[in-house]
């Protein structure tokens, strides 16, 4: 029996075959929409992956714990979820033209190394980031381009023959105007689509949004291969039609990737993967907002970057990033800062602790209840994260519900957000001995603040305790000071 069916498989809201009511909000319609799978309790997903030429930053990494949290919410609601996140290692150009450097050549010539090697210490790395955040790499495909190049060639050569590529000297290109309805994910309208056209440098192109499909290769070109139309390599967009009819089949439930991917990426996704198989090619399309820094949106080519390594030397737990995710809707813009994550990271640290309590007084055993069924609505409905947090908190915190109802809704909670809330990290208290000098003396003081009542001037210290690397838990006899790991 596998953890979901465990967990909800009893569940007295969820009887017989049918699965429970999931909503999500879909970019193509932009409404909130029943989910309904093609096939029964089975769920089709394609997660547009990373381009492996150098590390993801945490503006990143929050689409893939978004669509963690959606594959968890399907698998909680009774579907078997087949996943698929590519892993883009050439094609990827440095700007959105159909022209410039491929981003994997950047990283090769950066690091005095093969295409190759980049991409294997990336793409290392990245599945290093997702185990961090506690993502099950097991339960994900992760096919990389260049394994595809075949599928990749077929499928431009299927346009061609349909009437929706045409050459140039340089390569080939689909025809957006052969396209009916070009541009239609998000509802883009004629206007908006050329007025965030890319720049036509491509001599020859018949339209400035014509997209290649397979570039020519230059005598510098790291990677190429042969094809129809010349030795080169694939198209960016190209890539993930391919990899997609591959590995999930020509239609497929849900498609996700960052709110940047919308226009001009997935927009083309659509064109050649419908113009080629003459059927709807995504469902649902959902798309995760923008992480900002500094008012900015994070970005590796600014330097407006941080990575979670970065998070990990300052001495934060992996999983207080993704609970701080969880803390904003998924189509919410989320600002990042330090003192921020210190916040996350103190609230996950009380719900671990809490979680030692309610498993002690509980024995471990689960019960269903009201605060259940209320934190499945909240997840169901759009994923919404901060209600569901709410409600976990309000419950928790309550006398009205008995360690059983707590146990059961905290094993809802750890099902749907992976935050090792069942079986939480130990918690290390440090002996006075083991207390920096300068720790110890913020403890005096913000004693002698609570002591007080002065209780903004005792959260005011906590903070600076939690920004050095500390966290501060109040119990009965007095205050606990733990490393955090």
């Amino acid at each position: 029996m596998g953890f979901f069916t465990r967990i909800f498989g009893k569940h007295k809201n969820e009887s017989g075959n049918r699965p429970p009511r999931v909503f999500f909000t879909n970019t193509l319609s932009g409404e909130k929409e029943l989910f309904i799978s093609q096939k029964p309790r089975i769920a089709t997903m394609y997660s547009c992956g990373p381009t492996v030429y150098s590390r993801a930053h945490i503006g990143n990494l929050r689409a893939y714990v978004f669509s963690v949290t959606l594959s968890r919410v399907l698998g909680g609601a009774g579907y078997l979820v087949r996943r698929v996140i590519n892993i883009t290692d050439v094609g990827h150009l440095t700007s959105d033209s159909d022209e410039g450097v491929d981003k994997m050549a950047v990283g090769a010539a950066r690091e005095h190394k093969t295409p190759e090697e980049i991409a294997d210490r990336y793409t290392k790395l990245f599945l290093e980031d997702l185990i961090e955040l506690n993502i099950n790499t097991e339960d994900i495909s992760f096919p990389r381009a260049t394994g595809y190049i075949k599928e990749q060639i077929a499928l431009a050569k299927t346009l061609e023959e349909k009437g929706f590529a045409y050459r140039l000297p340089n390569g080939l290109y689909f025809d957006t105007q052969k396209f009916h309805g070009y541009g239609k994910l998000g509802g883009l309208s004629r206007a908006d689509r050329e007025a965030g056209a890319r720049v036509d440098v491509v001599k020859g192109k018949n339209n400035p949004n014509d997209f290649v499909l397979w570039r020519i290769a230059g005598a510098n070109d790291l990677q190429q291969w042969d094809s129809p139309w010349g030795r080169g390599n694939p198209g960016w967009h190209i890539e993930c039609s391919a990899m997609a009819r591959a590995l999930l089949g020509q239609e497929i439930d849900i498609h996700t990737g960052g709110e940047d991917l919308s226009q001009i990426h997935h927009n083309n996704e659509i064109a050649q993967s419908e113009a080629a198989n003459g059927r709807t090619f995504v469902h649902y399309w959902m798309h995760s907002a923008f992480l900002t820094m500094n008012g900015e949106k994070a970005s590796k080519s600014t330097g407006n970057a941080i990575y979670l390594s970065d998070i990990i030397e300052k001495g934060f737990h992996p999983l207080s990033l993704r609970y701080s995710f969880l803390q904003a809707h998924y189509r919410t813009p989320l600002s990042f800062s330090w003192d921020a994550l210190a916040g996350a990271e103190s609230a996950l640290e009380r719900l671990w602790k809490i979680s030692r309590d309610v498993a002690s007084e509980s024995g471990r055993l689960s019960a269903s209840g009201e605060a259940r069924d209320r934190f499945l609505a909240s997840v169901r409905d759009d994923l919404a994260t901060p209600q569901a947090l709410s409600i976990l908190w309000d419950s928790l915190r309550s006398e009205e519900y008995a360690p059983r109802e707590k146990w059961g809704l905290l094993e809802d909670a750890d099902a749907h957000f992976g935050l090792s809330l069942i079986n939480p990290p130990e918690a290390n208290s440090l002996k006075e001995a083991d207390i920096p000098e300068e720790i110890g003396e913020m403890l005096a003081r913000r004693s002698a603040a609570r002591a007080s009542k002065d209780f903004k001037e005792a959260d005011r210290i906590r903070g600076e305790i939690e920004k050095s690397g500390y966290h501060v838990d109040d119990g009965p006899n007095g205050s606990v000071l733990t490393k955090r790991s």
